[in-house]
Formats: C-alpha cells, sequence, structure tokens
C-alpha cells in the first residue's frame, strides 16, 4: 500500500440539468488524500459533493475530469484494480432482506469466486467478528437497524479490502447502535491497518471517529486536516445568540458596535436567525452583547459561548453555519440535487 491510500486532483463532475435546467456540477476542483491506515472523513452537508466524490473514487461514476487513485490504482485506467482493493457500503442496504445474514455473507463470497466451504468459513467469521452469530439464520428482514448496517459493513468486508469506503453509515441508527458501529469502525483501522473513507453529515460523528478530514461544500474541499487541528486555528470563544424576526442588515450594525466581536455572521431563515461571531472572552461579551441588541429593539432568544468547534471551521471556510445551513433545503447545483440523482441512476444502469 503506498502512503496515501486515496489521491484524487481536481475532480469534476457534471451532469445534464434536463428539461431545459442548467447543468449541474456536482464536483468542482474536488482535491484530498487520504493515509494509509487511517479513518478518514468526508465532512459535508447532504448535497455537498461526497457522495458523488466515493462513486467515483469506487469507479462506480466517471469524472469528467481530473484525476484519482485508490490503493495505487488509476480510477480509469486500472479501474478492475481498485474494485479488487475496495469494499464499498452504500447508504442503502446491499444485503438481501429475505436471505439470512450467514446466507448473504455466504452468496457474496461465492460471487467473489470463494469456494462452497471457504465462502462458510469466511460468513462465519464476519458473522462473529460484528456480534451477528445469534442472528445469523434469522432473516434479515426481521433484525434491528444496528444489525442490519453491521451486516452491510460486514458485506464490504468478505473481500478483506485494502480501503473500506462507507456511505453515510449511521444515518438512522439509535445513538446506541451508532456508538457501536462507530466503536467498530475504529477498530477496524485500528486491528487491521484498513483505510476507511467515510461520508457523514454529523459534526460529532466527524470530530470523534476521524483521524483526518475533508470538509466538503459546494463540491470543493474548503478544509482538511485532523479534527483538532481545524479547531486548534480558532483562538477564544463563539457567541451564538438566537434571533427572532430578525432584520439581519440591524444585526449586523449592532454586532458592528460591540467591542471583541468579529467574524460576524447573521443567518436568517423564515421568522427566525442566528448571529454566529468570534469573541477572545465569551463570558465578557454576553452582558454588552444583550443590552446593545435590546438597546437597537432586537429580539433575541437563547444567547450561548462554546469553545471551537467543527461547526466554525466549517462557518470561517463556508461562510455559514452548519447548523443554520443544515435546515436550508439543497438547490439544484448540488451533487445531490434530484437532476444529479437521475444522471446518477441512469449513469449505473449504462
Amino acid at each position: 500500500m503506498p502512503p496515501h491510500a486515496v489521491e484524487a486532483a481536481g475532480l469534476v463532475k457534471t451532469y445534464p440539468g434536463g428539461r431545459g435546467r442548467p447543468d449541474v456540477r456536482a464536483l468542482d476542483g474536488l482535491t484530498l488524500t487520504v493515509p494509509a491506515g487511517t479513518v478518514h472523513g468526508l465532512l459535508g452537508l447532504n448535497g455537498a459533493g461526497k457522495s458523488t466524490t466515493t462513486r467515483v473514487l469506487t469507479t462506480l461514476s466517471r469524472a469528467s475530469s481530473g484525476e484519482a487513485r485508490v490503493a495505487g490504482h488509476d480510477v480509469v485506467r486500472d479501474a478492475d484494480q481498485v474494485r479488487r482493493s475496495i469494499g464499498y457500503v452504500s447508504q442503502g442496504t446491499g444485503a438481501d432482506v429475505l436471505l439470512t445474514p450467514r446466507e448473504n455473507l455466504a452468496m457474496t463470497a461465492r460471487l467473489r469466486g470463494a469456494s462452497r466451504s471457504a465462502s462458510l468459513d469466511r460468513a462465519a467469521a464476519l458473522l462473529d467478528r460484528f456480534g451477528l452469530a445469534d442472528a445469523a439464520d434469522r432473516r434479515t428482514g426481521v433484525l434491528s437497524g444496528g444489525m442490519r448496517r453491521k451486516l452491510d459493513v460486514a458485506l464490504g468486508l468478505v473481500d478483506a479490502p485494502r480501503v473500506l469506503f462507507l456511505d453515510e453509515p449511521t444515518t438512522g441508527l439509535d445513538p446506541e447502535a451508532r456508538a457501536s458501529m462507530w466503536n467498530e469502525i475504529r477498530r477496524l483501522a485500528g486491528e487491521d491497518s484498513l483505510t476507511v473513507v467515510l461520508t457523514t453529515h454529523y459534526l460529532e460523528e466527524a470530530d470523534r471517529l476521524a483521524d483526518g478530514l475533508s470538509i466538503i461544500d459546494r463540491g470543493r474541499v474548503v478544509a482538511a486536516g485532523s479534527p483538532d487541528s481545524l479547531k486548534a486555528a480558532f483562538a477564544g470563544d463563539t457567541l451564538t445568540v438566537d434571533l427572532v424576526e430578525p432584520d439581519a442588515a440591524l444585526v449586523r450594525s449592532v454586532a458592528a458596535g460591540i467591542a471583541g466581536l468579529g467574524d460576524v455572521v447573521v443567518h436568517v431563515e423564515g421568522p427566525v436567525g442566528r448571529l454566529v461571531a468570534r469573541t477572545p472572552d465569551g463570558p465578557a461579551v454576553v452582558g454588552p452583547t444583550i443590552a446593545a441588541l435590546q438597546a437597537a429593539g432586537v429580539r433575541h432568544g437563547a444567547v450561548g459561548v462554546s469553545r471551537p468547534t467543527l461547526d466554525d471551521v466549517y462557518l470561517r471556510h463556508a461562510g455559514r453555519s452548519w447548523t443554520a445551513a443544515e435546515s436550508v433545503p439543497t438547490s439544484g447545483t448540488t451533487s445531490d440535487g434530484s437532476a444529479a440523482a437521475a444522471a446518477q441512476t441512469a449513469e449505473v444502469a449504462r
């Protein structure tokens, strides 16, 4: 394995808009590197380009331009070698719900060329590893969401890949099942020296699980590094103020006159909004901020102070708060828009 399990440079992916709509630019010069033997997170909101990136890296889609290598193999020229080197777990389940976990795993191994006895042995080993042995012969469709997701990951490991791609592996899981999946992913990288590339839109998941992050926004990597190093770039505190029926221009004007506030961003979505700012001393600026807003007639709710988070990183590099942006519907220019989704389906069908 080369020192970088994944290398991508200048990836562009454009889907035709269809029905008179403009083309969808899902990836816009995306560049990233993933060191071997690490857990690397592709962090972004829905529609940012995470899944499109994964599809290109796993040879399920071809970039319009740019290049990428996985496990040392070019994803276009050496696509077969890439497929032999990776496991891929999509957002939807890859298991047949009418079969048992044992049957799903053994069938997958057989389809990859293993003998019947070797397939059963591999299935038994994976069932034991993922704590599914007791449910091995129950129909997959009756298993809990957490158990089915574990089975999906086990299916991605049937061929003992060098790089495992997980697309939103914990979406829809309850907190206990999500924590269990986090532990398993860390174990895969730690004990097996496996490289894990996962897409996520959960800030906590990225912060706790990933050795390195590539924060993706509008088809580009806008920041990269370890969670700690990205947060360490910020000094001081973050001040947030929930706003009620705000006048954004007025709030910005008021904030500009408060000593100690910087990097001020005001989001407005319908009747509510949020003021987010950086300050060297959060507790000291709370009082003056409340007084200034009240004096200007700005209605507000909760006021909070926190240490730097990945939300702050996203705010600086993407120009908007993660919390606020997550509630705004994605536009037609993003990778998960309807036009792009339809084009992706057609691409797979070809």
